[in-house]
């Protein structure tokens, strides 16, 4: 008799073991599964944790935990050009047939011979000489379409991968991590708000109304008998260095309680987050990893990292080391 009862027993425990696995929360599982163990993934754990644990000394309620991220650089690459430049560049030749002038005139003649970092010597002038091109003079949703289409297709130059692929897989997890605890995550991007909106939802996971970026001025019109908003070649906002506080002010209302960027551009973002009462997370990725991406700092014409760099240990920011800290770096790496 006993036996029979053991032999039942036992043989229910299979069963019980799946039923007690289905049970156990997917947050269970490592969240940050690209990312390497070790002080780096256990300081965002921690903060994650300690923010979050009602009762606890550092928690924050919910509708306080606002997270921004940087997108070029932080959340996809960024070399060997921004990606929104390789977009510019690519209507300017779809364009070239219908302005035979563009031959001989910066910044499209540069272009037009295949050399944009000489198209871009020109400085300001030249980008919105090529922003006013490529950007302007369409509806908002024509500029998606444009824009979605384009994604849909165009590959980049190194990797021969979709730009959307080009994401970085650690930041996906972080970015599912933190919404899964109760952050409100919100891109903070010195590119232009109306490119990224066109993929941030179905890339991140972040809607379109939380994305932050510089903008041209829009001008409300009526075409056909339908109301539109027409885009206009005059700046509205540079969300670029002392300009990502200000979009943060402006467009989110709340200041942040974690922040992450990877260059000097994002040096004010981290430090109007960080110098905020109670817990605050300052994140800055340093690309490290010549092998599966790239290696550069002080000296890069894109994504430069020197300031930020040096204020990061006086102002407790965590250093991702992307050689190191991250198991993967692109998605398509598991493929």
């Amino acid at each position: 008799m006993m036996s029979r009862c053991m032999a039942r027993i036992w043989g229910g425990i299979p069963t019980l073991l799946i039923y007690l696995l289905a049970a156990v929360p997917a947050q269970a599982a490592d969240p940050l599964r690209s990312w390497a163990d070790g002080p780096t993934k256990d300081a965002i754990m921690e903060f994650v944790a300690n923010v979050t644990k009602e009762g606890g000394s550092d928690y924050v309620p919910p509708e306080e935990r606002i997270a921004v991220f940087d997108n070029d650089g932080t959340l996809w690459a960024e070399k060997p050009l921004y990606f929104q430049l390789f977009y510019a560049i690519d209507k300017v030749k779809e364009k070239a047939p219908e302005h035979p002038e563009w031959k001989k005139q910066e910044p499209f003649a540069s272009i037009l011979e295949g050399d944009p970092r000489k198209a871009l010597e020109g400085g300001k002038p030249a980008l919105m000489k090529l922003l006013a091109a490529t950007h302007s003079g369409m509806t908002g949703n024509e500029f998606h379409e444009s824009v979605s289409n384009w994604l849909a297709t165009a590959r980049h130059p190194k990797y021969r991968q979709l730009y959307t692929e080009m994401v970085y897989q650690p930041m996906l997890e972080l970015l599912r991590h933190l919404r899964a605890n109760g952050f409100k995550t919100f891109i903070v991007s010195g590119g232009g708000v109306d490119f990224v909106r066109a993929f941030s939802e179905e890339t991140y996971g972040i809607p379109p109304e939380q994305v932050v970026g510089s903008s041209l001025k829009a001008k409300y019109q009526v075409k056909d008998g339908q109301p539109v908003l027409v885009k206009i070649p005059e700046i509205n906002l540079i969300d670029d260095k002392e300009g990502k506080p200000v979009g943060i002010y402006q467009y989110i209302g709340r200041r942040p309680i974690f922040a992450a960027g990877n260059s000097d551009g994002d040096l004010q973002m981290l430090e109007y987050t960080t110098a905020g009462p109670g817990p605050r997370f300052g994140l800055l990725l340093h690309h490290t990893d010549s092998g599966r991406e790239w290696a550069y700092d002080r000296n890069s014409h894109v994504g430069r990292l020197d300031e930020a760099l040096k204020a990061a240990p006086e102002r407790g920011w965590t250093v991702v080391d992307m050689q190191n800290d991250w198991r993967t770096v692109f998605p398509f790496e598991k493929k």
